[in-house]
């Protein structure tokens, strides 16, 4: 599972990208939104590299370490995974997902990483329909996901306030 864009390559976490990944979960900025604490053990970072490896391990799917072709840093995570626990009522259903560094915001890798998400989804694993959700006040999310097409078709509480509901059609792509 690697994916190549014009400026990214995503492929499958290692172990060796949890400073990478702490760098990215202990920062308020990035967590806002996210509806967990903001990390402060490392160990966690492991933890979490672990936990997405056995997720390719027994769902064939996880998020992707997003690397940046031009400086070869791990600058976030891409990618689809498999919905095991309900969400909104869907259980067992693909979802688009995306994190990145700050210091990355704003150059359209978001963007450009869904749409290779999105190919994969539909092309490679066959997908009819995929889904997101963001929480209702992360504007900037909210907008990369209608500009790669999703539709809002509801919205949720989570515990930390109302996310909306997306979903994008293998039609509608």
């Amino acid at each position: 599972m690697k994916i190549e864009t014009q400026r990214l390559i995503l492929r499958k976490f290692q172990e060796d990208d949890y400073e990478r990944i702490f760098l990215m979960d202990s920062d308020p900025e990035v967590m806002k939104y996210i509806g967990v604490p903001v990390s402060d053990d490392i160990e966690e970072s492991k933890h979490v590299i672990r936990m997405i490896q056995k997720q390719y391990e027994e769902n064939g799917v996880g998020r992707l370490a997003v690397i940046e072709k031009e400086s070869g840093l791990l600058i976030g995570w891409s990618g689809l995974k498999l919905l095991t626990q309900e969400t909104n009522g869907h259980q067992n259903v693909l979802e688009l997902g995306y994190r990145f560094l700050p210091e990355f915001w704003g150059k359209g890798y978001a963007v450009e990483s869904g749409i290779a998400s999105l190919e994969y989804g539909f092309n490679e694993l066959n997908a009819d329909a995929i889904y997101a959700y963001a929480h209702s006040e992360h504007e900037v999310s909210n907008h990369i996901l209608r500009k790669l097409g999703f539709e809002k078709t509801g919205e949720f509480e989570e515990p930390d306030g109302i996310c909306f509901w997306y979903e994008l059609k293998r039609d509608k792509k």
